[in-house]
């Protein structure tokens, strides 16, 4: 339209003046903009010659339309242009276009190099936005008028400011429009000038000085894809100019564009560009090299004519392993559409409702994953074994994969890199090292990518953890040795470089460990495993923790070279390690340390000779000597105000000492104890002869007692061997022996110390914490070596006590409060409370020497709560804490300690001393024993401690009101329970600190579920009753988050009540009371989190690893596991007499509660589906039940026998099925009166039971077992064969299936008995069951009636040999598909000693082959359908799923020939057309394909439900097509035996994909016979239905979405097939 103007005007008026005139007069619209362009155009094409045109032109150019670019049009002030952005744009297009016409048109001094001049001082001012981008559009209209060799230094600063633009490394960072406009109209421009520009051009970009980084990688592509045709050379190109593929910058910013671009269209233009570079290499013919940098190794690029059908296989190979990882991107995310044939790139964005998301298309990946196996085979030279191809490129594949948002793919990538050296034989590269530093490292940090593999037992280990270790083994043993340590030492700093989660950090020094010996480590090696060491410290996970600390130190013992370290470099990494989780003595990773010292004592490097103050390290021997004695010589910063040392070196000495001394016990085995105990005395001698002295000397400096006494503490802790029942070795009696020959001096000092105000300061403080420990230690030490009256040890226990009352009763004389009586007053407070644990403890001391009369008087005076005044600033011994601490905080954690000291005495005082007797509130209070006589007002006192301690020293304060709240229950119940609400609040505050949660939980339930204070609760039924119920409900609900917290309130609860019940006379009655605990302790199991369930996978590998991982050893394990809590509920149970009328009774109840809560499951509205909260938690239930069988009796079966037979009749999974035919036959079997009830089972209608009724037949199954204590047992046998006769000629086929094998087992006992009156019967019978073997058909039906007599159930089970723990918590769950973490073996059961095992058939082994089957032959038989529905298919449907319905070949048969003889009357064709959709979900997509398959006569459509057939939306869209097209379901899981059978009837089997094989339709042939299969809107067609077809057709696509909705996918194909069969019977050509 605008042409035609121009047109128009021309004719008007011949004059230019006038008519640009007339269009720059007035608003600048874009219209008028425009009209201006095409008229310049048709001037220029048309070639006039009219003398005032170029100056017209030139004024146009300088007067209108470069203001108007600028904004300032008609010389106006500067504005951001007319109307919207959008408006905006469109002018500059105009006038840039109109721009170039008037720089040609121009005539004279050249307009175009002035315009440029001016556009290029705009762009470096860079003022503003709009102004750059008009420069850019100037630029971009006179460029291609410029002169190559007039403009040339002009042309050349163009370019070089053009390619900067693009980068954006010049212009404000606003102008991104002007960015996008260099790179998308500049830069092409200028492309078009020639060779010089395009030089320039190119010069711009490779220039070396250019910054070049993975931030700029996109800009970059940018201007590359814009250039690409430019910078490739053409075939047949006169102008040669640059060529990209000579340019290593060129590929290294195409692989980083490969491999570590974070959008989709800046790697489609780096796939763009690889693509085009194999393409021009192709066409040209001509041999090219890019070598790499330095000019070593292949290189990055190369192409030979001699080997073109290679490197095309191999670039072909390489971009479809790129495109299809393409695939995987985020369904938000920016893609770029590349058609592979016509190499074009369009930017779109895609739509928000996909059919297809990445984290279901990892299945397109998988067959994609071998051609990356080829591109290795490519890569390597079969002659020379080097590399043809530079590595980096294969790094990038990988480097796609593991920056992947889909973290499937990213595992999968690993795993494949991991799995690279099993089968490639790959020469050594610089870059491989890079890669496994870098990426590598990178991806392995995502603790997600080591859980288990489907199907895969807990314990068994992380694959990827298996294959990562099996890989650094192969790689380093692979590596030059020269190469290896420098390796190995950026693998550990690499590891300290981020933040590692505690399962990464385990699996990565698990792999360490395993790398054969070599000497690659020296000093600055261990200084990287110290920093690995500290990284591991950061997890809460401690078993985690300790593992890796394992790993790490023998990592250390393989890879350090002993000659290049020292042995203090061995000691410095020894002390990083924690003995309580890893080294500990007495391990074999201990015993392992003692053997590498011992074999490489002698190559340990020396020190420098330089200073005699050096520790000399001719041996193990000596340097542990001079280790101990420069640690026991006097500090030089000695003094009475020092800070207690951390303890750390301390540590280390201890730790040396102990392992020079094994090492030489290994040195002399034949030479005796003596060897041994004169090394130790070598050793301790300094240390002994300085502890001796501490008694005589007072003038012993302070430090170095510090020091000695912290070394004496460390040996006796680390000499202690680690394990459960580990036992005092030589080392350790000669250690403690030794050291107590010391005590008298030591204990002596520590009483002056404590006693003669020697204490005055707040670091003195730390100083009593030590002495008090060390006072404890020799106590114990005393007790184990054997009491002995008149021990040093006791002489000084009574002194200290009287020494500390006395200065407690001082400090209340109204003084002064100083900095020193305040601190002897806590030093005080502490020891005594210290005395008081050691007395409680060891009653002997009471005995030998200690009147503890009034230490209980004076307890009981003491005002608790007394918090201490702060000192006053006046006081010059003062003065130095007001400087170190001018805040409340220091003292307030002084005067805490000091409270939690006296509730520690009163702890003692209430256990020790007589019974408290309570007080009513009238009573007077006696003052001189309140804390006894007034528990009321001592429990107030307690709940307010509990509001001014910190929570990690309330332990104490909980001892105190367990004592204190059975007294006042029942006369101030609203205090108790007022103490209840305060400690759960206390308790709670604490969930998140690890180290004092457990400690005080464990006090709390001591507490709160004291057995006396849960009776007398139970007696009132009041309040506290209630609010304890309600706490044991918090309790469990808190276990949901934080597992073992219900573990250690069972074990407490059920300990205590056992220890009632072996009472004669104990009633049990508080378990009674209680008994809602039992029940959800049997119940009790959370489904985990997948973060969880991987820290605990871990944890049970770890654990299953034993004695080989040390941290096994020195831990414990504190049996926290969800599984526990039933374990210890079972155990409980199984220890209850049933001959005790009580304990009948709490299990008779505990049962009846157990049946109602498996009916509540069954009327729940949630979601039951196999391995479902709801599908475990009935399996506990029965699994109880089962457990508690033996103690009910007949009287009790009468009252649930009811129950338990409608629980049959419900919607039960394939494990609770079989549980609850076991207890129906155990009951039929030990009591055959109720065999009338069972039969009265068979008695409904076929409708009401559906196929419940194989519950019933699968008991009838096992008569054989029933009988057996039924004297007469014909009439049974007779009835039994009627039931089992009538239920096999049911319509449904799982019925007649387990009727068949009732029938059989039936038979057999009656032919084994010799029935008589059954001979009638006999042709009948065999007949039946001749048929079931022979004529029941082939293929599915006669296959699943071999498999259900081969079922377990039925072959191997036996009900009585079988009834144990083993059976009914292990075995038939996991024959039965129960997942792993419900099986519970009997070693978990013996293991949890908390409460003790018991005796009986239940706690032996099954007596049968069953727990030796594997559960693969019938696991599909049982598994659920997984639906998610509330009413899904019982256990026995799941059996019918194998009985497909498609088999019945009459029935289906029938089913398509009325349909299309129905279709046949109304003049219809039927092709012989089979269109499979039972993989779609949606009802508009099933609706549109049967509307699709009824109009172009398919004989047959395939749905996973017939039910869809009634959604609107399918009706909506079929518009009644059901009605006249056949309908056939099967299911999903059904789909490969259906595909093989019509495969087997002739059909050729086509699937609906694009593969890598696919082909395309437009040349893709239908056979008559076609079975067309669909795939699933997100998902496609899935790997394992992939492999069964005969050929993958894909639909060429010339548009930029990849994907067409799975119904017109369908319906061309169906076009496609009817369009071709047409033409056959046509007799043309398709």
């Amino acid at each position: 339209m605008d042409g035609v103007l121009a047109e128009v005007l021309l004719e008007q008026s011949r004059d230019p003046r006038a008519l640009f005139g007339t269009l720059c007069r007035g608003e600048a619209s874009a219209e008028r903009v425009e009209t201006l362009r095409f008229l310049l155009q048709r001037l220029e094409d048309a070639g006039t010659d009219l003398g005032a045109l170029p100056e017209a032109a030139r004024e146009v150019a300088t007067g209108y339309l470069v203001p108007l670019l600028r904004g300032r049009p008609g010389g106006a002030d500067p504005d951001p242009g007319p109307g919207p952005p959008s408006q905006r744009r469109r002018v500059l297009r105009a006038a840039g276009a109109a721009l170039r016409s008037c720089a040609r048109l121009a005539r004279g001094p050249p307009l175009a190099a002035a315009l440029a001049e001016e556009a290029l001082r705009d762009l470096r001012a860079g003022r503003c936005a709009p102004g750059v981008e008009a420069a850019v559009e100037v630029l971009a209209a006179v460029g291609p008028c410029l002169r190559p060799r007039e403009d040339g230094p002009l042309l050349e600063r163009v370019a070089q400011a053009a390619v900067a633009l693009a980068l954006g490394a010049d212009g404000p960072g606003s102008a991104v429009d002007a960015v996008t406009l260099a790179a998308a109209r500049l830069l092409p421009a200028l492309g078009q000038c020639g060779g010089a520009a395009l030089r320039a051009v190119w010069g711009a970009l490779a220039e070396p000085s250019v910054p070049w980084g993975p931030d700029r990688v996109g800009p970059e592509l940018q201007v590359l894809s814009t250039l690409a045709e430019k910078l490739l050379p053409q075939p047949g190109a006169r102008d040669v100019g640059p060529d990209a593929r000579l340019c290593g910058r060129f590929w290294r910013t195409v692989q980083t564009g490969l491999g570590r671009a974070e959008d989709a269209l800046t790697r489609k233009r780096a796939r763009y560009l690889l693509q085009r570079a194999v393409e021009v290499s192709s066409e040209l013919g001509a041999d090219c090299t890019c070598d790499a940098n330095g000019g070593t190794g292949p290189s990055l690029f190369w192409w030979s004519e001699k080997k073109k059908d290679e490197l095309l296989k191999f670039w072909e190979n390489y971009i479809l392993i790129m495109e299809t990882l393409e695939g995987n991107q985020s369904p938000c995310e920016m893609s770029v559409h590349l058609c592979t044939k016509h190499c074009l790139w369009i930017k779109v964005e895609n739509d928000s409702g996909a059919e297809e998301s990445w984290t279901s298309r990892i299945h397109v990946i998988k067959p994609v994953l071998p051609k990356l196996n080829n591109l290795f085979e490519y890569a390597v030279s079969e002659e020379n074994g080097c590399w043809l191809f530079h590595p980096s490129w294969h790094m990038c594949v990988y480097k796609r994969m593991f920056e992947s948002e889909n973290k499937i793919l990213t595992k999968e990538g690993v795993l494949h890199f991991l799995e690279l050296y099993e089968s490639e034989c790959l020469p050594f590269s610089p870059d491989f090292s890079e890669f496994i530093i870098g990426p590598l490292m990178d991806a392995l940090s995502e603790s997600s990518l080591y859980g288990r593999s489907p199907g895969q037992l807990v314990g068994s280990g992380s694959p990827l953890g298996l294959k990562l270790q099996k890989f650094l083994v192969t790689y380093v043993s692979l590596l030059p040795e020269e190469i290896k340590s420098g390796f190995l030492l950026r693998f550990l700093q690499k590891m300290t470089s981020r933040h590692w989660c505690a399962v990464p950090v385990l699996f990565l020094s698990r792999a360490l460990a395993s790398v054969p010996r070599c000497k690659a480590l020296g000093v600055e090696g261990l200084l990287a495993l110290r920093d690995v060491l500290r990284c591991t410290m950061v997890t809460h996970q401690v078993l985690l923790r300790g593992a890796a600390q394992c790993y790490l130190l023998q990592a250390a013992l393989r890879l350090v070279d002993v000659e290049q370290v020292s042995l203090g470099d061995v000691s410095a990494l020894l002390v990083s390690l924690r003995q309580e989780e890893s080294l500990g003595r007495g391990t074999m990773l201990w015993a392992e340390l003692c053997d590498w010292l011992r074999g490489n004592e002698r190559y340990f490097r020396q020190p420098s000779a330089s200073g005699s103050q050096g520790l000399q390290e001719a041996s193990l021997t000596t340097y542990v000597k001079n280790l101990i004695q420069e640690y026991v010589r006097s500090p030089a910063w000695e003094g009475e105000g020092s800070l207690v040392p951390d303890g750390l070196e301390a540590r280390l000495t201890a730790t040396m000492v102990l392992l020079a001394v094994d090492v030489e016990a290994k040195k002399a085995q034949n030479s005796g104890k003596q060897r041994t105990q004169n090394v130790l005395g070598l050793f301790l001698d300094p240390l002994l002869g300085a502890l001796v002295k501490f008694s005589t000397n007072a003038y012993v400096p302070v430090p170095k007692t510090d020091r000695c006494l912290q070394l004496l503490l460390t040996l006796l802790h680390t000499c202690m061997l680690r394990g459960s029942g580990a036992q005092e070795d030589e080392v350790s009696i000669l250690l403690q022996s030794l050291l107590m020959s010391a005590s008298e001096s030591v204990s002596e000092f520590i009483l002056r110390r404590l006693t003669m105000d020697e204490l005055r300061t707040v670091s003195d403080l730390d100083r009593c914490h030590l002495y008090l420990m060390v006072l404890t230690e020799l106590i114990h030490l005393q007790l184990k070596l054997g009491w002995k009256a008149g021990a040093p040890i006791c002489r000084v226990i009574s002194p200290l006590k009287n020494a500390c009352i006395r200065h407690l009763q001082e400090t209340d004389s109204g003084q002064e409060p100083t900095l020193a009586r305040q601190i002897q007053r806590v030093t005080s407070m502490a020891t005594l409370a210290r005395v008081c644990e050691a007395i409680d403890l060891q009653p002997a001391l009471q005995q030998e020497s200690l009147n503890t009369g009034p230490l209980e008087r004076f307890l009981s005076t003491l005002p608790f709560n007394q918090t201490l005044q702060k000192p006053c600033a006046e006081d010059p011994e003062s003065s130095s804490f007001f400087e170190e601490s001018s805040s409340c905080q220091g003292w307030g954690k002084i005067v805490a300690q000091y409270v939690h000291d006296q509730w520690v005495c009163l702890s003692f005082l209430l256990r020790r001393c007589h019974p408290l007797e309570p007080a009513a509130e009238e009573d007077k209070l006696e003052p001189s024993l309140p804390s006894v006589r007034t528990p009321a007002q001592t429990l107030c006192a307690a709940l307010d401690a509990l509001s001014i301690l910190p929570s990690d020293q309330v332990s104490p304060v909980f001892c105190c009101m367990k004592a204190l709240v059975p007294q006042l229950l029942t006369s101030s119940e609203s205090l108790c329970v007022e103490s209840f609400d305060v400690a759960w609040r206390v308790l709670t505050s604490l969930s998140n600190t690890q180290l004092t949660f457990w400690p005080n939980l464990r006090a709390f339930v001591q507490f709160v579920f004291d057995d006396t204070i849960l009776a007398t609760a139970a007696k009132t039924k009041g309040q506290a009753y209630f609010r304890i119920k309600e706490i044991m409900y918090k309790i469990i609900e808190m276990s949901a988050v934080k597992t073992g917290v219900f573990n250690t309130l069972m074990s407490h609860c059920c300990r205590s009540w056992l220890a009632s019940a072996r009472d004669p006379q104990g009633s049990l009655s508080s378990a009674r009371h209680y008994s809602e605990l039992i029940l959800e302790a049997c119940m009790f199991g959370t489904v985990f989190r997948r973060d969880q369930r991987l820290i605990q996978d871990v944890q049970a590998f770890i654990e299953s690893l034993g004695h080989d991982c040390a941290t096994n050893v020195v831990m414990e394990s504190t049996k926290k596991e969800d599984c526990y809590v039933r374990v210890c509920a079972i155990k409980f149970l199984c220890l209850l007499d049933g001959s005790n009328t009580a304990h009948k009774s709490f299990m008779e109840d505990l049962a009846i509660k157990l049946l109602d809560k498996d009916k509540q499951v069954n009327q729940s509205r949630a979601r039951y589906y196999q391995n479902s909260l709801q599908h475990r938690v009935k399996n506990r239930i029965w699994q109880v039940l089962l457990t508690l069988f033996p103690r009910f009796d007949q009287n009790f079966l009468n009252e649930i026998i009811d129950k338990i037979f409608q629980a049959g009749f419900a919607n039960n999974q394939a494990s609770i099925k079989y549980f609850i035919e076991w207890i129906i036959i155990l009951i039929l079997y030990k009591f055959p009166q109720f065999l009338p009830k069972f039969w009265d089972c068979f008695s409904y209608g076929e409708e009401k039971l559906k196929t419940s009724i194989c519950t019933f037949l699968s008991v009838l199954s096992h008569l054989d077992i029933i009988i057996q204590n039924i004297p007469e047992k014909r009439q049974v046998l007779k009835q039994a064969l009627l039931v089992a006769l009538q239920w096999g000629l049911s319509h449904n086929f799982s019925i007649r299936l387990y009727a068949l094998v009732a029938l059989k087992k039936v038979w057999a006992v009656c032919k084994a008995l010799y029935m008589e009156e059954c001979d009638a019967w006999t042709a009948l019978i065999e007949c039946s069951l001749s048929q079931a073997e022979s004529v029941h058909g082939t293929g599915n039906a006669k296959k699943n009636w071999q498999r259900i007599q081969d079922h377990f159930f039925f072959a191997t089970f036996h009900p009585l040999e079988d009834y144990c723990l083993e059976t009914i918590f292990y075995t038939l769950p996991r024959l039965s598909g129960v997942i792993e973490e419900e099986w519970i073996t009997l070693g978990r059961f013996s293991s949890f000693t908390d409460i003790p095992s018991g005796s009986g058939p239940l706690w032996c082994f099954s007596r049968t082959l069953l727990c030796e089957l594997n559960p693969g032959d019938w696991s599909q038989q049982d598994a659920g359908t997984g639906s998610g529905e509330a009413d899904g298919p019982s256990e026995q449907a799941d059996v019918q799923k194998k009985i497909i319905p498609w088999g019945h070949d009459l029935l289906d048969a029938d089913l398509e020939l009325a349909l299309q003889d129905r279709a046949a009357k109304l003049g219809k064709s039927i092709s012989r057309l089979i269109v499979v959709a039972s993989l779609i979900d949606k009802p508009t997509n099933l609706g549109g394909l049967c509307r699709t398959c009824e109009v172009f006569g398919a004989s047959v459509l395939v749905v996973s439900n017939l039910h869809c057939v009634h959604d609107k939306q399918f009706q909506h869209l079929s518009v009644s097509a059901e009605q006249w097209l056949p309908l056939v379901e099967v299911k999903p899981h059904q789909l490969p035996g259906y595909l093989q059978q019509k495969r087997a009837a002739g059909y050729t089997v086509i699937g609906v994909e694009q593969t890598a094989h696919s082909s395309d339709l437009v040349q893709f042939c239908f056979p008559e016979k076609s079975l067309l299969l669909l795939g699933n809107e997100r998902e496609g067609i899935p790997a394992n239905l992939l492999r069964q077809l005969d050929v993958c057709v894909e639909i060429p696509q010339q548009g930029v979405i990849r994907s067409l909705n799975v119904h017109v996918s369908g319906a061309l194909l169906i076009w496609e097939y009817t369009r071709q069969q047409l033409l056959r019977r046509a007799g043309a050509p398709s």
